[in-house]
């Protein structure tokens, strides 16, 4: 009996845990140790570097609700990795008992307060949740299989929907519909249901009537309730495998977690990864018992967005040979010479979509007014000059990007859909492009396939940068901090230089106005040009697979990497000196827009407003940027102009103007052509181009003058193209 009278303190166990045999006391003693250690982490955890401060004692003082707890802290506590490897395999046991110790010790940490009858009381505490984050790698969510049930895991990706709050019974009040006996069941987590006993344990007592078989009947009132809400995430666009569709998970988020997320924010997110039986299963499972769909259990969520993705994932080596590459002097000719290296010539382009991968700075006024950083370039030209490959490049450097095509998007897929749920027969929002490509580019090609209504849906992201939605009883605003890299063809498919810059730029002025920077990329036909492209190509194509191979993908990835650092550290501003410059410069061009639209009698097919004025101070911004500094200089300034005036003004100044020098004799041939076509035309005839010019040939009429008569009255509305500019129609 040796060991009786060593003051030791004994307990027992009996209510909290079912009698059994030896397994479970041990269980139980085991229980009691872990919930204990979880105590004394909290209470006694302090990093090396600070002795004196207890991080997590602090947090529960200051904010008693919930509890971040990073992973490798219980690791650094606990040398013998005991604690960490319970929360790791079966975290759906030990972080309730973490929780409970949790919200133990914020009870011993308040003090005494004075009661109603005067006489000092314990303070009512609520619970603790408890928030795990760790700094490992996220698994990829196609690796999930059978293997991680009940595990804990980390996956990251993007939200695409979010649904309501739900109330969910954390214990349900049962009372029997027969001797009103009253029982209180626990329910599991997730999206887990409660298990209500089959019969009632009252014993029956002589001439009472027995309980039936399922005599309980839930108290709703009665029980206990936490919010919940679901959320689907879905990979991030650059981790899916060519050709194959993202995949989603569902997420299931309580407590403090709820509505913190809105559809379109990337997450990286630590959870259980769990089972639960799908209410309407589809038919082939209806029989199936055993099948269960999973879901993750959410214990922690970090969001990664622009500012968290930046400074922390950087070594500072390669902080290092950012700052000794921006010192260099020459920062801008090496970053575009970088660009799309494949491509022969375009210059002022890839200067372009250099300027449009850095960005300029985004600014929020004290009155709320948000101005945007981003810069939008528009490719407009003839087919077989590279377009569509710089919008390729941008799509695999850029650091978020998403690829869309003109024909093949809707305004619902550009911007949000309105979805209904299947099991819950609700609406949720799901974010199209725009939203998914938050804080990166769009490259949209073939942009003038587009239908109209269709193009009209982008007119607030790319200005305001925000979707505004009502639909189904939703009204919503979502965020689309993007830049928009567009790429269209002429309306004739080629760009002819007879026509006017309009009849070529066949988009309205209301997109044209938002594009910073519009490219009219002819292919011109010059002996010495074409032999150099063309020994260019075939080099290109002999030396596809040569040794040089492996270099190229580290190159790609550093451009990204310091795409991104440039974007997280430095938000430049215009100096002074800059802004005057500028200023002057604005009024000058808008002075000889006016004046050219004076001499032609109509305005130019590209306008020029404030909002170029806003582009050329966002182009000389991300100039400043490229060099990681915080002021744009007047050499930023009139960079920034040159490749203003080499885009947007040459195709604001681009194609014929008919009133420049048009002699007596050639405005007399064209009102002779004119009265010949509405002499051969009678109102609402339609006539094919090519026969109408063969047969005013015919008469001896100039083809060039009888062209120019046709774009002449087709600006007075006297003739309309049809069929792709091959059928006029005279109208009335």
């Amino acid at each position: 009996m040796s060991g009786w009278d060593e003051g030791a303190v004994y307990y027992s166990d009996q209510a909290q845990f079912p009698h059994g045999g030896g397994a479970d006391q041990e269980q139980a003693a085991s229980r009691h140790t872990v919930l204990r250690k979880f105590k004394e982490f909290i209470r006694n955890f302090a990093r090396q570097n600070e002795p004196n401060v207890f991080p997590y004692r602090e947090s529960l003082i200051q904010n008693p609700k919930f509890l971040l707890v990073n992973l490798s802290d219980l690791l650094t506590y606990d040398k013998d990795q005991d604690l960490r490897d319970l929360l790791r395999k079966n975290p759906s046991d030990y972080l309730p008992l973490f929780e409970t110790a949790a919200a133990e010790v914020n009870a011993n940490l308040k003090s005494r307060v004075a009661g109603e009858t005067g006489e000092m009381e314990e303070p009512q505490t609520g619970e603790v949740q408890i928030l795990l984050k760790s700094e490992e790698d996220p698994v990829s969510m196609r690796s999930l299989g059978a293997q991680y049930i009940s595990k804990l895991v980390k996956i990251s990706g993007i939200t695409i929907a979010a649904s309501r709050t739900k109330a969910k019974a954390t214990y349900v009040h049962l009372v029997c519909k027969n001797c009103k006996n009253m029982k209180v069941v626990p329910c599991r987590p997730g999206l887990g249901g409660a298990i209500v006993p089959r019969s009632c344990d009252h014993v029956a007592q002589m001439g009472e009537t027995p309980c039936p078989i399922d005599p309980w009947i839930v108290v709703p009132d009665r029980s206990k309730y936490v919010d919940q809400q679901t959320l689907k995430l879905q990979e991030n666009p650059e981790d899916v495998p060519t050709g194959e569709l993202p995949r989603n998970m569902l997420l299931s988020v309580d407590r403090h977690l709820v509505q913190t997320i809105v559809p379109g924010t990337r997450l990286t997110i630590m959870g259980i990864y769990s089972i639960f039986q799908a209410a309407k299963s589809s038919t082939n499972h209806r029989g199936a018992v055993a099948v269960r769909q999973p879901y993750i259990r959410v214990v922690g969520i970090e969001e990664t967005n622009e500012a968290t993705r930046g400074p922390a994932n950087f070594t500072t080596e390669e902080i290092e040979e950012f700052k000794k590459f921006a010192s260099e002097g020459n920062v801008y000719a090496n970053i575009c010479s970088k660009i799309a290296p494949s491509i022969f010539g375009h210059d002022n382009v890839k200067k372009a979509v250099a300027c449009l991968l850095f960005g300029g700075s985004r600014k929020s006024l004290p009155d709320g007014v948000k101005l945007r950083g981003d810069i939008n370039v528009l490719l407009l030209g003839d087919p077989s000059t590279a377009k569509s490959q710089f919008l390729k490049f941008v799509e695999k450097t850029a650091p978020i990007a998403v690829y869309t095509s003109g024909k093949g998007s809707s305004a619902a897929g550009l911007t949000a859909s309105v979805i209904r749920d299947n099991s819950t027969r609700e609406f949720y929002l799901e974010g199209g492009a725009m939203v998914l490509a938050d804080g990166g580019v769009v490259c949209i090609d073939e942009f003038d396939k587009m239908r109209p209504e269709d193009r009209v849906a982008i007119h607030e992201a790319m200005e305001q940068q925000t979707i505004s939605i009502a639909k189904a009883g939703i009204t919503t605003v979502l965020n689309s901090r993007t830049s928009v890299l567009a790429a269209a063809n002429p309306p004739s498919g080629r760009y002819d230089d007879l026509k006017t810059a309009q009849d070529n730029i066949d988009l309205q002025t209301t997109i044209l106005s938002r594009f910073d920077l519009i490219f009219i990329v002819k292919d011109v036909r010059m002996y010495s040009q074409d032999k150099i492209i063309a020994t260019h190509i075939i080099k290109v194509h002999a030396s596809a697979n040569a040794n040089n191979d492996p270099r190229d993908p580290k190159e790609d990835n550093w451009l990204k990497k310091y795409i991104q650092y440039a974007r997280t550290t430095s938000q430049p501003r215009l100096s002074d000196s800059a802004a005057t410059l500028l200023q002057a410069n604005y009024v000058k061009i808008r002075q000889e827009m006016r004046q050219q639209a004076n001499e032609s009698g109509e305005s130019t097919a590209v306008p020029i407003t404030v909002r170029q004025l806003e582009a050329i101070v966002r182009l000389s911004e991300s100039l400043a940027k490229m060099r990681l500094s915080n002021v744009a200089n007047e050499n930023d300034v009139k960079e920034a102009i040159t490749l203003f005036n080499n885009s947007t003004m040459d195709a604001a100044k681009s194609g014929v103007n008919q009133h420049i020098n048009l002699t007596p004799e050639m405005a007399n041939e064209i009102k002779q052509a004119e009265s010949q076509i509405k002499r051969r035309m009678g109102i609402g005839s339609h006539l094919s181009e090519r026969r109408l010019i063969d047969d005013l040939t015919r008469m001896g009429l100039n083809e060039s003058t009888v062209r120019r008569a046709l774009i002449i009255m087709h600006q007075r509305d006297e003739v309309e193209y049809k069929r792709e500019r091959r059928v006029i129609v005279r109208k009335a």
